[in-house]
């Protein structure tokens, strides 16, 4: 409430956790809370970012439990990727990253330890040079395609919305067209990484495609100090009151 936040989806990667656990905490500072998940799907071989809002179909146990094996995927990739850190010369180990990220560690928390050892200046350069796609100390993970995961949220009763396109490889206009095909049916438009010119492009394809339209600060807390909860980066991010009211109806 002190961020003058009334309604708050939590989208954690890859877990519930986060979710279950503000529950109660939620309904005692008078905060709707809304259900939601942010799953990492390969899409012509890169990674995509999706969200998925209102989870309370029929099938949110079997989804539930499609996320805990998705976790198992994550962890995998981390053994390797600090194998690989350490291979660059890096002194890093599974147990100090883990730490960090409480039972779902994932890149910023190597992040973390990169800047804090010195390796790197900030958190920019550690993904840039070495945790990023493209770059030299980036592994692979197992990660579901594309469709199956809208095919999974939407079954769970939820609403499956492309997260931060502007960070899509590709030509974001060019894929509507197949993603829309694949179920998805909302895209983020509002998101503390685009311009004002980045947001009126997503809303045009919106209105274009018949998507819902969704936003988020993307808050990571110490991760991402320069992003408050609910004003993005530097008070840039203004969601419209009714957003929500939209796409519950």
């Amino acid at each position: 409430m002190r961020a003058g936040v009334t309604t708050l989806g939590i989208t954690d990667h890859d877990t519930f956790k986060g979710y279950d656990a503000a529950v109660p905490v939620a309904a005692g500072a008078g905060v709707e809370l809304i259900c939601g998940i942010e799953l990492s799907t390969k899409l012509h071989g890169h990674s995509v970012h999706l969200l998925g809002y209102f989870l309370n179909g029929g099938k949110l146990e079997e989804f539930r439990a499609w996320v805990i094996s998705q976790q198992a995927a994550r962890r995998d990739r981390n053994i390797r990727l600090v194998a690989r850190l350490q291979e660059l010369g890096f002194a890093i180990t599974l147990e100090e990253v883990e730490s960090r990220g409480k039972g779902m560690t994932g890149r910023p928390h190597f992040a973390q330890i990169l800047v804090e050892k010195g390796y790197v200046k900030n958190l920019r350069q550690a993904f840039d040079e070495y945790l990023d796609e493209s770059a030299k100390g980036y592994v692979f993970r197992e990660e579901p395609k594309f469709a199956d995961a809208v095919g999974r949220i939407r079954a769970a009763g939820g609403i499956a919305s492309l997260a931060h396109p502007v960070r899509v490889k590709g030509d974001v206009p060019a894929l509507l067209p197949e993603l829309c095909a694949a179920g998805m049916n909302a895209i983020e438009a509002y998101h503390s990484d685009h311009t004002a010119a980045d947001t009126e492009l997503y809303l045009g394809l919106a209105e274009r495609y018949g998507l819902g339209v969704t936003g988020g600060s993307d808050f990571h807390g110490a991760v991402k100090p320069d992003v408050t909860l609910g004003r993005g980066a530097a008070g840039n991010l203004r969601i419209p009151e009714d957003l929500v009211e939209k796409l519950r109806g």
